[in-house]
């Protein structure tokens, strides 16, 4: 990338003017938020020689051959499924300069016509076998402290409701009524879905509100070291993640993440 491409504001916009921060805003989640931000901070990168960060990019100043330079460059180093979400990225914050009415429609039409990168892909992950879920199970459950419990309705909800780590996070005690097993779920581009527990999912989920208690607030709740539940504070999706990893390693089986759980219900 050339000195050429670089722009950057002469002074630091008001964030409510900055097509970036106002394209991160408009996004529905914390993960999303944090997943794009970094996919801008690798564009701001290639733009400015590494001089400058997102913040100091004049993005309403990309015109198409800019944008043409960045695709071409994200295709050289990245997977295509990676230099498509940072496309996605970059396309959002043109489209946030041209409703702030910094960027000519035109444009902006230009600009936001590029192809995205074609690439045969291996979809990551795995599904899980049912021998491999019980195994998973069963580790939860020999566990016999607060975190056992928790863990064990956390997994069984993940692989028979399908939702994603950041959904589990997000949930609260709102969110679920034991008397249908019905679960409200918040999910992406702020849409929600209703999810219904039933037979072991609800079982293990009515072991953990016993435990957990009716206070409102986090669905599931983190634990400390000593395996004391900590009222009112939320488990992390890093701590889903996590819970995970020590769950399945117990268990003896190959690694596997959070969203294979999700893939497992899916299939």
């Amino acid at each position: 990338m050339t000195s050429e491409l670089v722009r950057l504001q002469p002074q630091a916009l008001q964030l409510d003017q900055n097509p970036a921060a106002v394209y991160l805003a408009s996004l529905g989640s914390e993960v999303s938020r944090r997943t794009m931000l970094g996919a801008l901070e690798t564009i701001a990168g290639l733009l400015s020689g590494g001089r400058a960060d997102w913040m100091a990019i004049d993005w309403a100043s990309l015109r198409y051959q800019h944008v043409a330079a960045i695709r071409s460059r994200l295709a050289e180093t990245y997977s295509a499924a990676t230099a498509n979400k940072m496309l996605s990225a970059l396309r959002g914050v043109i489209k946030a300069a041209y409703q702030l009415g910094q960027l000519p429609g035109e444009e902006y039409h230009r600009a936001a016509d590029i192809d995205g990168v074609r690439g045969d892909t291996v979809l990551a992950g795995r599904g899980l076998a049912k021998g491999e879920l019980a195994a998973l199970m069963a580790a939860c459950e020999h566990d016999e402290s607060p975190a056992g419990i928790r863990d064990a309705a956390i997994v069984a909800l993940a692989y028979t409701g399908g939702l994603r780590r950041s959904e589990i996070a997000a949930l609260t005690l709102a969110s679920y009524d034991p008397d249908t097993g019905r679960l409200l779920v918040h999910g992406k581009r702020n849409k929600y879905r209703y999810v219904y527990l039933v037979n072991g999912a609800a079982a293990a989920m009515a072991d953990w509100l016993t435990l957990r208690g009716p206070e409102p607030g986090a669905l599931f709740l983190a634990i400390n070291k000593g395996g004391h539940i900590r009222p009112g504070v939320g488990i992390t999706s890093q701590a889903i993640l996590n819970l995970c990893q020590k769950r399945g390693a117990q268990a003896g089986l190959q690694a596997f993440s959070p969203h294979d759980l999700r893939r497992t219900f899916i299939s």
